[in-house]
């Protein structure tokens, strides 16, 4: 307990105190998993639409890679995106690697799946002639697509959510691709994992209750949004 109590009095301390280095790497870590939250958005969103209203051949067999890609093992991702952007690798030439670009990639990577999973259930949870009642009082594909969204608030927020949390959480493929280097691609969690490498408990501690807290404050603000009563 006296740990716990160390770490909670440093976490303050720092913040207090402004320290550099940890708002340096919480902007960071924020930074990345924003962009890489955005992006699983954008991606997974396209793809659970397609899903969910177009029936295409294949679909309880994408879903399955889709619900499967929840359990991605985040070093294997790590690895992959690696190879890829490695000097020989496909996308060597766009100089990524041990970059914050490489990190907001294997994040996205990893979030992607969670973010179109649970998007897809959300959406095939509406009544299925929904869709065709807002197309046949003559909106648009995109207002029909907008007026959905809308409908299934609720889940797809439930989704951004869980993307959020998926990535800013995540550490095996931030190390892997981002190198944890100071001043460049350390993240709150790599900066964790560095301290108690180092046997500075009280620090990783300290760094985790501010981790907690920048994290359950976003989603608190996600919360709420995903709570409030539409306007009628």
């Amino acid at each position: 307990m006296g740990l716990i109590w160390d770490g909670v009095t440093e976490a303050i301390r720092l913040i207090v105190t402004g320290d550099g280095y940890v708002y340096q790497i919480t902007f960071l870590s924020l930074l990345v998993s924003g962009a890489a939250t955005l992006i699983a958005l954008i991606i997974g969103l396209s793809i659970a639409s397609f899903l969910a209203f177009g029936a295409p051949p294949g679909r309880t067999l994408a879903l399955s890679a889709f619900n499967a890609g929840m359990a991605l093992p985040p070093v294997a991702v790590g690895l992959l995106v690696a190879i890829m952007l490695w000097r020989t690798g496909p996308l060597g030439q766009l100089h990524l690697l041990y970059t914050p670009g490489a990190i907001i990639i294997a994040q996205a990577v990893i979030a992607t799946p969670v973010v179109t999973a649970l998007s897809t259930a959300g959406l095939q949870a509406l009544h299925p002639r929904l869709r065709l009642q807002v197309l046949a009082l003559g909106a648009s594909r995109w207002q029909a697509a907008l007026l959905l969204f809308r409908e299934a608030r609720l889940a797809l927020l439930a989704a951004l959510i869980a993307g959020f949390g998926a990535a800013i959480s995540e550490v095996g493929a931030t190390i892997m691709v981002g190198g944890n280097i100071k001043g460049s691609t350390r993240t709150l969690t790599s900066a964790i994992v560095l301290e108690v490498q180092k046997g500075n408990f009280q620090t990783a501690t300290a760094l985790s209750f501010i981790l907690l807290t920048v994290v359950f404050g976003v989603i608190l603000a996600f919360t709420a949004i995903q709570q409030r009563r539409p306007r009628s």
